[in-house]
């Protein structure tokens, strides 16, 4: 059972939810994609590589302080502040936004970089409190979102198509699988230094919803923070991309209206979409998971949060991104359909093993340490472009939708 109030708000939420989506989808494909590929495409033409690893950093920094799901993260954290892990986060995605283009340009295989830089989060993972490491790979996670997979992706494909080679296009990928690197070393490294006992995330709200006037007016003070939330988000890259036109790429008027237009779908929609998911899907994750929590046969959670896992990625603004370039580079070799089933089953078992986790107790590395052996394991027996689309996919599927339903559900089941 759950109250009318708080089932109203979660279809409000809803209905903001396909607005925001459908609005942010055009946004991607008319500006976020766009401004990556010409950017990528003009470093790359100047032939400089110090330009190329420059604006690669810059534009990883940017582009995570700008990721909303950071700041939500941040605030988690207790004992660092809020501004040195976004700082120390954003650093890492910079620095490894860099590495991934170097790999493109030198073709270096990504599997082995994988492998490598998986070996030292692990090391680094023994020295850190066991509670901590749960943050440093949720925010390997968050920080692969909505703003960012639209953006790095396209930035990729630009540099790889000017090389002249068969795998250019397949070598665009990958970009998002290291990206998530790089969080996960940075809370690590905090982790060690600041010595910090764990973390808590802070207990979901549920709203005493009284009538239709005390909904009306939970959306309505909501909407003015998530608007200026995004409009802080997209700042820094209509700035970038100012900067590139008037220096290296100078498109015409059309394409500057359409991309113009664009960027105001995508704020537009990702706005509506994050007051939709906050406002009204996390309450209903929270009561669900307290009220299942507390049930008899609680081990009902597990089912259920695989059929939820199953149907939420389908949500996810950037695995839409994802799924549309996988299927124009491969031309339609890899059908959306099939990414979308596969991405789906994927997490369905995830959330399942999490929720097992949370009524079983079991140590995170009990699961981590044998799902990324056999990712890894597995990226030497198919062929290279399904590990960096597999490694990505990782990145892409954690997102908004995760962190405001899932996250609540199990934290109400902890509770």
């Amino acid at each position: 059972p759950v109250p009318n109030s708080i089932l109203m708000a979660f279809v409000i939420g809803g209905l903001l939810l396909i607005l925001g989506m459908g609005l942010f989808t055009m946004g991607a494909d008319m500006a976020m994609t766009p401004i990556g590929e010409n950017v990528g495409g003009a470093i790359t033409r100047t032939r400089k590589l110090w330009l190329i690893l420059l604006t690669g950093f810059i534009a990883g920094v940017i582009i995570t302080i700008s990721e909303p799901d950071l700041q939500v993260l941040a605030e988690q954290v207790p004992n660092i502040p809020n501004g040195i892990i976004i700082g120390a986060v954003a650093l890492g995605v910079g620095l490894f936004l860099m590495v991934a283009l170097l790999r493109i340009l030198l073709q270096v295989p990504l599997k082995f970089l994988l492998l490598g830089f998986y070996a030292l989060v692990f090391i680094l993972a023994q020295f850190v409190p066991l509670n901590f490491l749960s943050v440093a790979f949720d925010a390997g996670g968050v920080t692969t979102g909505p703003m960012t997979v639209p953006f790095i992706m396209a930035l990729g494909y630009g540099i790889a198509s000017m090389r002249s080679d068969s795998r250019a296009d397949e070598d665009s990928f990958g970009l998002v699988a290291l990206c998530s690197i790089g969080p996960i070393l940075a809370v690590l490294i905090m982790g060690m230094v600041y010595r910090t006992e764990g973390s808590a995330y802070t207990p979901v709200e549920i709203p005493d919803i009284a009538d239709t006037q005390v909904l009306w007016q939970l959306f309505m003070s909501a909407f003015p923070k998530y608007f200026r939330e995004v409009a802080i988000s997209l700042l820094p890259v209509i700035l970038f991309f100012i900067f590139f036109q008037i220096r290296y790429i100078r498109l015409n008027r059309y394409n500057l209206v359409k991309i113009g237009v664009g960027l105001l779908y995508t704020y537009l929609g990702l706005a509506l979409f994050l007051t939709g998911v906050n406002v009204g899907f996390m309450p209903l994750g929270n009561l669900i998971g307290q009220k299942i929590g507390a049930m008899q046969a609680n081990w009902i959670i597990v089912p259920l949060g695989m059929v939820i896992g199953y149907f939420i990625v389908a949500a996810e603004p950037a695995v839409h991104v994802l799924n549309r370039q996988v299927a124009e580079i491969t031309a339609g070799a890899i059908p959306q359909r099939a990414l979308q089933i596969s991405l789906s089953v994927g997490v369905s078992i995830s959330v399942g093993l999490s929720m097992l986790r949370v009524l079983l107790h079991l140590p995170i590395l009990w699961i981590l340490l044998p799902g990324y052996i056999l990712a890894l394991g597995l990226s030497f027996f198919v062929p290279p472009v399904f590990t960096a689309i597999a490694f990505d996919s990782g990145g892409v599927a954690s997102g908004p939708m995760t962190a405001t339903f899932l996250l609540p559900l199990a934290m109400g089941l902890c509770s």
